[in-house]
């Protein structure tokens, strides 16, 4: 017996190695961790259930039939964060670049069918350079079948990718069908073709980080939601994000202890709003002080920063955040801010997190650019994404809600349950400037009569209470007491039944 238990032990050892010392050494020349590093950093101490260890390939073409590792270039298995499993893969760039072949494969879609039965979350981390090519069409049937398991898990489970390395080809496509995407600074990239291709097929000179770096995807792509500076910073924010999140679309929200007073008063917020409308304020000061602690997970930080999207607490329970940022573009909706609010709130949908969104808007971006780009499409993609949503909403218009926007923005028109205003919010059809130039078109070169149609229409329009006579809003609140008010209408929700009608599904204006 104490042979077998000893060559157990020295596969098990020569799994870990995986290409061995040399590649790992290469490997943290990088800067980068190890697969089964990165898996220790990410899951709790000691909670690592691997699968599949003793795996390889069996490709015989171009003399593979001599290069074998244990594992075949991704670890798989399920552990806990902060005491809550989850499913897990990481691609091990050691063993044959971390490509994946048709057995590669298999460890993965293992997992996700086991992640899919069991209803928890699954991570993959990718560090990888494709396909591996000396098994051609096996390999990219091992693909297809990531892929399909990808949709099917969709809203069902929260899944999540982290590159943290090359990630081209095929295998962009499964981080692409996930609800997250996080990427390492400097040493992760991502594309579909490499600059080899590109300056082939283009005659384009670009280097790897110029094609997909994380600077491109963080900002001008909006493929990744967010970057970090190394592996380790990476994989704890993965931690802190899984937190956030329930285990399945039928799981209850995770609820933390807390000891932020639900009805904690925020004077400082009274005077948040300038006194001239034309003057900005950062939102995300009145997102940390409503949420608890102060504690917000900003999702796609650094593209469309008009609007501002993430997740928070309230009494200890996730609520997904949805803000128009008056410091950037004065909080003006475009093609990008509809289409990065509009995921965030499907998601949050799938997921039954309820909604809590702060309205400053002064519309819809206007100029060729944004109507060739598809303007209407993109911002029919919100109003969309908040019009189907079951979960419980909550609006507060801080200050401008004009147009469009106005609907857009959760309003009570698209089943809102409850509308909030500060006395300090507009809504109207536009400003009063514009309004007046367009009603009093003849007094057009008549400043004082023009000062004075500005002035009734300000009066008359730019203010809560019209919009409050009507019922569209359901009070209007002192901004001070906003925390405690969003608190006591959450608590009143959290029984919400809400369903829409019968359909195979939706069909949102991609």
């Amino acid at each position: 017996m104490t042979h077998v238990l000893e060559e157990l032990e020295q596969r098990r050892e020569a799994a870990r190695l995986g290409g061995g010392q040399h590649r790992i050494d290469a490997q943290h020349a990088k800067g980068k961790l190890t697969a089964r590093e990165r898996l220790d950093v990410l899951l709790d101490d000691g909670s690592f259930e691997e699968y599949d260890m003793f795996v390889q390939h069996r490709c015989t073409d171009f003399g593979m039939e001599d290069k074998q590792f244990a594992g075949d270039g991704v670890v798989t298995g399920w552990g806990t964060i902060n005491g809550r499993p989850v499913f897990v893969f990481a691609k091990d760039f050691t063993v044959f670049g971390g490509s994946l072949s048709e057995t590669h494969a298999r460890k993965i879609t293992k997992i996700q069918d086991m992640a899919l039965k069991n209803r928890t979350p699954i991570i993959g981390l990718f560090d990888a350079g494709g396909a591996r090519i000396q098994e051609g069409v096996a390999a990219l049937a091992g693909y297809g079948e990531v892929f399909q398991r990808n949709v099917l898990a969709s809203g069902v489970i929260p899944q999540i990718s982290v590159i943290m390395g090359p990630c081209a080809g095929g295998d962009v496509y499964s981080p692409a069908m996930t609800d997250f995407i996080y990427m390492v600074r400097d040493t992760s990239y991502m594309f579909v073709t490499g600059p080899e291709v590109v300056k082939t097929v283009t005659n384009e000179t670009v280097t790897s980080e110029e094609l997909g770096g994380a600077s491109i995807h963080t900002t001008k792509s909006s493929v990744a939601d967010g970057a970090f500076d190394n592996d380790v910073d990476a994989l704890l924010q993965v931690r802190r994000l899984v937190d956030f999140l329930p285990s399945s679309n039928t799981a209850d929200l995770p609820e933390l202890a807390v000891i932020d007073d639900p009805s904690r008063i925020e004077n400082s917020l009274d005077t948040l709003i300038p006194d001239s409308a034309n003057k900005p304020y950062d939102v995300k000061e009145l997102i940390r002080k409503t949420v608890d602690d102060g504690d917000f997970f900003e999702v796609q930080e650094s593209h469309a920063a008009n609007i501002v999207v993430g997740f928070g607490r309230i009494e200890g329970r996730t609520v997904g955040v949805v803000a128009n940022q008056p410091m950037v573009l004065a909080g003006v909706l475009d093609s990008d801010a509809s289409r990065k609010a509009a995921r965030f709130v499907r998601f949050c949908d799938c997921f039954n997190i309820p909604l809590v969104t702060f309205v400053d808007v002064p519309g819809f971006l206007p100029g060729t650019a944004q109507e060739y780009g598809g303007l209407i499409k993109h911002g029919a993609k919100l109003l969309f994404a908040y019009a189907e949503a079951t979960v419980p909403k909550i609006t507060i218009i801080t200050r401008k809600a004009y147009g469009g926007a106005y609907d857009v923005m959760a309003s009570k028109h698209l089943r809102g349950d409850v509308n909030y205003a500060w006395p300090s919010a507009q809504i109207a059809v536009m400003g009063a400037r514009g309004a007046v130039e367009i009603i009093f078109r003849k007094d057009i070169k008549d400043a004082d009569k023009i000062a004075e149609h500005t002035k009734n229409y300000e009066d008359r329009f730019l203010s809560p209470f019209v919009a409050a006579e009507r019922g569209y809003i359901d009070d209007v609140i002192m901004p001070h007491s906003t925390r405690r008010r969003v608190s006591k209408a959450l608590k009143m929700l959290r029984n919400k039944k809400l369903e829409n009608p019968w359909k195979k599904h939706d069909n949102i204006p991609l």
